[in-house]
């Protein structure tokens, strides 16, 4: 397949009550388990560089690396900027070639969320890109702030977004309490926006019955961010163990790590799938 945005792999997902699965990286092996993982699965997949690698280059640096997998997938592929903070970042990623970018202004007033990504919107678009924005606020360790349905309506109209992140009681990061998913939250916003594909982050450690519970709601699109970095540490721990001080090439060392890595992705991605 190739390079794609959302447009190309949504609208079927969410008509079939399926989702696709993102997954945060930050390097090569991460990003080559994600793609073998769709390649094995024959699935679409999402890899995802979050905002922080954009205070330096490292997020612009790693695109080629990024764009070069995708064109070698035989599975569609999108490359997309994960929580942008500015338009600056998100030109930048859509200048390196990203095929798809976020702005989250969610911590913002309304109208000011409102403003910022309809621009990010418009320049998203005019690089033939797909856009997602959020509305409500997935925290990191408290209280999230749920979707409003009436401001969500407000928000896909003023913005025309291609996905809309929505909060319905999930948080970044591993749980420290079990999370309160509100199921009737996500029905009402699906119900409300029948054309718009919603995204849920915060899916680490979500359990997996209200994953698909969302994903019959019109989520289609689920954030692996922390628990897939977890698995690339644990797996990279592991192997050092394992040389006890001996020397291996980098590469050689690495390979386990990318098939803990495509294994850990491959199952989120038949979960999310239906299969």
């Amino acid at each position: 397949m190739s390079l794609v945005t959302f447009k190309e792999i949504f609208p079927q997902a969410r008509r079939e009550k399926r989702a696709v699965g993102a997954f945060n990286v930050a390097n090569y092996e991460g990003a080559l388990g994600a793609i073998r993982a769709a390649e094995s699965e024959k699935l679409p997949v999402i890899i995802q560089v979050y905002m922080r690698l954009f205070h330096s280059d490292k997020g612009a640096d790693l695109a080629g690396t990024l764009l070069r997998m995708a064109q070698r997938c035989n599975q569609p592929v999108v490359i997309h900027l994960d929580h942008g903070e500015s338009i600056e970042q998100v030109q930048k990623a859509l200048e390196a070639g990203y095929s798809s970018v976020m702005y989250d202004g969610s911590r913002l007033p309304f109208e000011e969320n409102l403003r910022i990504t309809a621009t990010a919107s418009e320049l998203a678009h005019r690089h033939g890109a797909s856009m997602e924005g959020e509305i409500g606020h997935v925290a990191q360790g408290d209280d999230s702030v749920l979707t409003s349905v009436e401001e969500a309506i407000e928000f896909a109209r003023g913005t025309h977004v291609d996905a809309l992140a929505v909060s319905i009681g999930t948080a970044h990061g591993y749980y420290h309490t079990a999370p309160r998913i509100d199921h009737q939250r996500c029905q009402e916003l699906s119900e409300a926006l029948p054309e718009l594909p919603l995204v849920l982050h915060g899916g680490t450690g979500t359990p997996l019955e209200d994953v698909r519970k969302a994903i019959e709601h019109g989520i289609c699109k689920v954030n692996i961010a922390t628990e897939y970095m977890d698995t690339f540490l644990k797996s990279t721990r592991r192997e050092l163990e394992k040389l006890d001080g001996k020397f291996l090439p980098v590469d050689k060392m690495m390979d386990p790590v990318v098939d803990d890595c495509a294994a850990h992705a491959a199952r989120l991605l038949r979960f999310f799938a239906g299969k």
